[in-house]
């Protein structure tokens, strides 16, 4: 089974930065997409971004351009580095993981939460105006 475990998040002001990580155990990271979505009080679990097994990349339309995934598949590792932060931008910030998927992942395939079948717990992310 495998666990994710995302740590990173805090309290930063407006325009600053935060970089969030996902460690995975388990060696069925390599064969999966992934994913960060995130969700404030009162609102949807919206998707952030997400990462094809071959490192194509996709984001939501708010955070593209402020906001880079990747992954590091010999430490099983994802990573969220957010730039520019807004006081918007403020969440929980969930990773997860897709089961074995295709090199390749649309947008479409990667943008919807029940393409997913693994998620970590969750880590905070404050900004402040």
């Amino acid at each position: 089974q495998v666990q994710l475990v995302e740590s990173g998040g805090g309290l930063v002001q407006a325009g600053g930065s935060l970089r969030l990580s996902c460690a995975a155990s388990g060696r069925t990271f390599r064969e999966s997409a992934m994913g960060w979505f995130r969700q404030a009080p009162g609102k949807e679990r919206e998707f952030v971004a997400g990462i094809s097994r071959n490192g194509d990349t996709y984001y939501s339309d708010s955070v593209k351009g402020r906001f880079t995934i990747f992954r590091d598949n010999a430490e099983y590792t994802m990573s969220l580095q957010m730039n520019s932060l807004k006081p918007e931008d403020s969440a929980v910030y969930y990773c997860a993981k897709t089961p074995r998927t295709a090199f390749q992942a649309s947008f479409a395939y990667l943008s919807r939460q029940n393409s997913y079948d693994t998620w970590g717990q969750g880590t905070q992310v404050t900004v402040s105006s």
